[in-house]
């Protein structure tokens, strides 16, 4: 078992390191000096001058490379032009508030759409299945920005059931908080449903055609015990990776219903950082999301031998 993780994190630090060298450089490709946005048009040139030495900007681009990777191997992403706020104080406080979000909803659209897709393999070509698969197309085609603009305008402004703008946290007031964060969850439960029971029955159907499903079957085993103990197993592997793959990209990548229900998460404070042009934050932003996703991964793949058998760790 440690061989395995020392493979996978020995396979995952080139990542890291790629991912850093291209946002480091993408920033700098960006046009404008981060020393005249904390200053402002009005500063002198001396002033400018002592803030780009400050900064290091006066230096190359190979140094300020180095010196930008050594504070971040200590753990510092530097200060935010807009806020003054350190930027990884800033990014995990921003994390704390997308997290629950994508759990709940990657994990109420797992529960709900694995079994569906076995459900839907199991019956192909049946009125159950046509449902089914027509569900996860339509939800599937209807952009998560849209969504949200719907469930606002039925449950927030006609009905008045939930809040329509603002945010309360969970620590604050935990009742408050739900209610704030139920149309988010339910925009991004839809349109992952739809995603992951593609995937399930797609694999599903796979695992079904095999050979020694058809055995069981021959040697009478009843439906629910070939679907559980012979196709679920086999089947669930390549939806336990979409799972994985869809849970670190909406870490990283909530930022359009962020902006929908005006909640302060990490990818609406990315959109405001490129909008305010805030590199520092950009910077760690960018770097914070590239590791989410890399860990979630490398769990996925520590994970696969429990869902499929034919993996092993040794």
């Amino acid at each position: 078992m440690l061989r395995f993780l020392a493979t996978r994190v020995a396979m995952a630090l080139p990542t890291l390191l790629i991912v850093a060298v291209v946002v480091f450089m993408l920033i700098r490709l960006i046009p404008g000096d981060p020393a005249a946005l904390m200053l402002g048009d009005m500063a002198d040139p001396a002033s400018l001058a002592d803030l780009r030495a400050h900064l290091g900007l006066d230096r190359g681009l190979l140094e300020q490379m180095l010196i930008w990777f050594g504070h971040v191997l200590q753990g510092d992403l530097g200060v935010s032009i807009a806020s003054g706020q350190p930027v990884l104080a800033l990014v995990l406080e921003r994390f704390a508030v997308s997290a629950p979000i994508v759990l709940v909803a990657v994990l109420f659209a797992s529960l709900v759409a694995v079994p569906g897709g076995i459900i839907a393999a199991w019956r192909q070509d049946k009125l159950i299945d046509t449902a089914f698969v027509s569900a996860a197309t339509l939800l599937l085609s209807v952009p998560t920005f849209w969504l949200g603009l719907l469930f606002l305008l039925f449950f927030g402004l006609k009905m008045g059931w939930l809040p329509v703008v603002g945010y309360v946290s969970l620590s604050e007031d935990w009742r408050s908080g739900i209610m704030y964060l139920v149309m988010p969850i339910m925009t991004l439960f839809l349109h992952e449903t739809g995603v992951i029971l593609r995937m399930a029955r797609a694999s599903t159907l796979d695992v079904l055609r095999l050979d020694y499903v058809t055995h069981a079957r021959a040697k009478g085993l009843s439906e629910p015990a070939v679907l559980w103990r012979h196709t679920f197993k086999n089947a669930f592997g390549p939806t336990w990776t979409l799972i994985g793959l869809v849970l670190g990209n909406l870490l990283g990548g909530i930022a359009v219903v962020e902006t929908v229900f005006t909640i302060p998460g990490l990818g609406r404070l990315l959109v405001d950082a490129i909008f305010a042009r805030d590199y520092p934050v950009i910077q760690g932003c960018l770097l914070f999301i590239a590791l989410i996703y890399v860990l979630v991964n490398l769990l996925v793949d520590l994970c696969y031998p429990i869902f499929d058998p034919r993996v092993t760790v040794a």
